[in-house]
């Protein structure tokens, strides 16, 4: 076949009809990758694919500003950019391939390589399988586009009413081609991914045990009555989700191992999810904090977890901590997506109750934070100490390697900074002229809140009134009524941790080991 021009000049009508082909070429290929994918495994279809690839070469300071502009939407704004960015060259590709069919069916093969080569070069890729669901889908796609383009470029020679037919069969031929791919996703979808239901089937057989140390009860006085403040525990379906995976993990409890190796481990051990529950559990509250999370941010929460000491199972393989002679400093713990999360081995084996978790406020690990087991360390940020979906535990040095984060500007090591929130009033809202509560959180991981003061406009400090304290683990709540008048007013928070120190009052930024700062917010007192 001739990549010259056709012989009959293209019309509008012409270039908009390629323009529409060049798009369904790019629909079909996605939903045919898809629907391969669903059988290899969802990570490995295109957009799942370059977008984690995306991620991981997007520069820290974006990547922050993303998740403070788009918070846990963060990754469907990406993949719409992508899916707008294919959008806009599938146009592209369909009027070079009016003019040239055979290197407009190239383009889309090509795109179908790097979708390929993305999968399989994914951290978490463990099989050249994973580089089918984009090659299969290119090649529906180039297929399509050449037999559509065909459509319009063979009236060489012939009059407006054969021209007219071509049209028609290009509409026949795109009409039924979109119908039968979005049925074909659809069905896929409702049967769902083998993987995913093998995995999802493992977690609604999963009968948690009884923890050997029971979480002690939390106080009476740890919930206080306010309307607007944070729950004591939060929810799971409210409980902030940060993290790089594009499509949640989906893995099988049944197949899940954790392999334990590295330096000061006398034998490397593998254990499987029934072993790991077999070992005395334990339960606590521990609140989480991300390190992404501004002043006043929303990326906190609080929860019962359930697993096994963390401390103890190395302790078991032979680990010493460094003050013990222990000749690893750093645990890097390994997710099946590929994340690497460094946590220090001493603040890990102190006394601390750094888990293992498989169980949170009662139920096995919802998906999205981590099924079948997670890593807590209280006292330190997610990003060095709670990795989700785990699946390996090195112990190393921090010397020798750098976890994922490190090389994209974030700390090493990172214990979590005294915090403060006014959860109510909020900002910019107007409450009525008498009394206000003013109530929050406050929380200092493994150092707990001794006292938190509000400061309205620019008056004195006053000591507002502390819930009950669960944990030095735990937030801890606080509420100070306050007698507003009428007008605008600026209302600020600080905390003092178990050591006596006190929120600084200059705010950083979150990079790069989280941000520090009073919380203020602004209303109007509306007149009584």
């Amino acid at each position: 076949m001739s990549l010259s021009a056709p012989p009959r000049e293209p019309t509008r009508t012409d270039r908009l009809l390629a323009a529409v082909g060049g798009l369904l070429a790019a629909y079909v290929s996605l939903a045919v990758a898809d629907l391969a994918a669903f059988w290899v495994r969802p990570e490995a279809s295109p957009v799942p694919a370059v977008g984690g690839a995306v991620v991981d070469r997007t520069p820290a300071a974006l990547k922050d500003w993303a998740i403070r502009a788009f918070g846990e939407s963060d990754k469907a704004v990406l993949q719409l950019g992508i899916l707008l960015l294919l959008g806009a060259l599938a146009v592209g590709i369909g009027l070079l391939a009016l003019r040239h069919r055979l290197l407009g069916s190239a383009a889309v093969g090509a795109f179908g390589v790097l979708g390929a080569l993305a999968a399989v070069t994914r951290p978490d890729s463990d099989s050249a399988m994973d580089a089918v669901p984009s090659l299969v889908g290119a090649a529906a796609g180039a297929l399509l586009l050449y037999v559509l383009t065909g459509r319009l470029t063979r009236g060489a020679g012939a009059g407006s009413g054969a021209a007219r037919a071509d049209r028609r069969s290009f509409l026949v031929v795109a009409a039924s081609t979109g119908l039968a791919a979005t049925g074909a996703a659809a069905v896929a979808r409702a049967v769902g991914s083998p993987v995913a239901a093998n995995a999802a089937a493992s977690r609604a057989a999963l009968r948690l045990p009884r923890p050997t140390s029971p979480a002690p009860a939390v106080p009476p006085g740890a919930q206080l009555d306010v309307p607007g403040i944070s729950p004591f525990v939060t929810p799971n379906r409210d409980f902030y989700r940060v993290d790089t995976a594009l499509v949640v993990p989906k893995v099988d409890a049944d197949r899940w191992q954790l392999r334990l190796h590295g330096s000061g481990v006398r034998r490397e051990v593998t254990y499987t999810l029934r072993e790991l529950m077999s070992r005395p559990t334990i339960e606590r509250d521990i609140t989480l904090a991300c390190v992404s999370n501004e002043v006043g941010g929303p990326y906190v929460g609080n929860a019962r977890w359930l697993g096994v000491s963390l401390a103890d199972l190395l302790r078991g393989a032979g680990v010493r901590p460094p003050s013990e002679g222990g000749p690893a400093d750093q645990l890097v713990a390994r997710s099946v997506d590929g994340m690497t999360i460094g946590t220090p081995v001493e603040q890990v084996m102190d006394g601390r109750d750094a888990l293992l978790a498989f169980g949170m406020n009662g139920e096995p690990l919802p998906f999205s934070h981590g099924f079948p087991v997670r890593m807590l360390v209280p006292g330190l940020y997610g990003y060095v100490s709670a990795c989700k979906w785990i699946e390996s535990i090195e112990l190393t040095t921090f010397d020798a390697y750098d976890a994922y984060w490190v090389p994209r500007g974030w700390s090493a090591e990172a214990p979590v900074k005294t915090q403060s929130r006014i959860d109510t009033p909020r900002s910019f809202a107007g409450p009525a002229a008498g009394t206000v509560m003013v109530a929050g959180v406050a929380w200092a991981q493994h150092r707990g809140i001794r006292r938190v003061e509000v400061r309205i406009d620019d008056g004195p400090w006053q000591e507002a009134r502390l819930a009950a304290e669960d944990s030095s683990d735990t937030w801890r709540q606080w509420v100070h009524p306050w007698e507003a008048d009428p007008g605008r007013h600026t209302l600020t928070v600080r905390a003092t941790d178990g050591t006596g120190a006190t929120q600084p009052e200059e705010r950083t930024g979150t990079m790069p080991n989280g941000a520090q700062g009073w919380h203020s917010v602004v209303v109007t007192v509306e007149g009584a």
